[in-house]
Formats: structure tokens, C-alpha cells, sequence
């Protein structure tokens, strides 16, 4: 195995980035893999992602800065909207299909559908939110986005800035 010149270990124990600093192999996959299935399930049932034993939220929706067991940070977390956006897909598919049945098999009156699918439909997303939320700071936590993997959180510059169409030197002006 070659090095590489992203510090992944070479074959003879050394990290590859010419620093000198032997690593063992073993010993830099135990602590750079992160399974992105074990840190979701860890991060569903509200636990942290790192070690699976310290509470994620410290209020309803309010993660913690640090896990209060393992002192992981996890304020680097940037879920925003997406957790409502997925427990609306769940609860909706959920709620949905079992209001249509009844309404197709029994056709009940209308307070009896006011009665079930108003109260159903919070209970089962304010079962669903922090779940699905923990979920996502899980994933990302493994996958080291938004600052978890210790870098910083600002994307890098992929493209070179679009040309001033004022400038003088901008292609538009250059004809032959």
C-alpha cells in the first residue's frame, strides 16, 4: 500500500503523511471509522452518537453541547428543518392510509374522524421529532459533517467566482 496524502496509514504502520509519526493501522481505523448505523440507532433512542450512553437532548428539542457522559461535543450539530420535514413524511404515512380505510369501510360521522386523526396526529409527531432529530445529529456526527470530524465548518472553494460583466476584462468585451 502506497501513502497517501490524506493521512490514511500505510501498509508499514506510518500515516503516510511524511510527519514521521508511526501509527498502527488497528489503531487508526478503531478511531477514525464511525458506523453511521450504530450512531443513528444511538442518536433515535436519544443517546449520544459517540458512546451510546449519555442523553443527546437536554430539553425537548435542545441537544446538548457536550454529551454529559462521554463530553463528545455535539453542538457542531446543524439539523434545522430537516427533522420536521421527516416526521411529517412518517406521521403522514402513518395517519393517512388508516383515516382513508375508515372513511371508505364505515364512513363514520365527521366528529369521530375530529375525535381520532387531530389527537393521533400530534401524539404521534411529538413522539417522532426528537427521535428523528437525534437520528440526524447521529448521521452527521458519524459522517463528520458540519465541524464533528474537528475541521472547520466552511465549505471550500469548489469554483473560481463568476466574472464581473463590468470589468473590462470580462470575455464579453474581448472580441476579436
Amino acid at each position: 500500500m502506497q501513502a497517501t496524502d490524506h493521512g490514511v496509514p500505510n501498509n508499514d504502520g506510518t500515516d503516510g503523511d511524511g510527519s514521521g509519526e508511526d501509527g498502527d493501522v488497528a489503531t487508526w481505523l478503531r478511531d477514525d471509522a464511525r458506523s453511521w448505523t450504530a450512531a443513528l440507532l444511538r442518536g433515535a433512542r436519544l443517546r449520544c452518537p459517540a458512546c451510546g450512553e449519555g442523553a443527546m437532548f437536554g430539553a425537548f428539542l435542545k441537544v446538548n453541547d457536550v454529551c454529559p457522559h462521554c463530553g463528545e461535543e455535539l453542538h457542531h450539530h446543524r439539523a434545522d428543518d430537516a427533522p420536521a420535514y421527516f416526521t411529517l413524511f412518517v406521521v403522514g404515512h402513518l395517519v393517512v392510509p388508516p383515516l382513508l380505510w375508515l372513511e371508505v369501510a364505515y364512513t363514520p360521522a365527521y366528529w369521530v374522524h375530529l375525535a381520532i386523526w387531530p389527537a393521533l396526529t400530534i401524539a404521534l409527531s411529538l413522539f417522532f421529532l426528537p427521535r428523528i432529530k437525534g437520528a440526524l445529529v447521529g448521521v452527521q456526527w458519524a459522517l463528520r459533517m458540519h465541524g464533528f470530524g474537528g475541521g472547520g465548518d466552511e465549505p471550500e472553494a469548489v469554483l473560481d467566482p463568476l466574472p464581473d460583466p463590468r470589468s473590462p476584462h470580462h470575455p464579453s468585451e474581448a472580441r476579436p
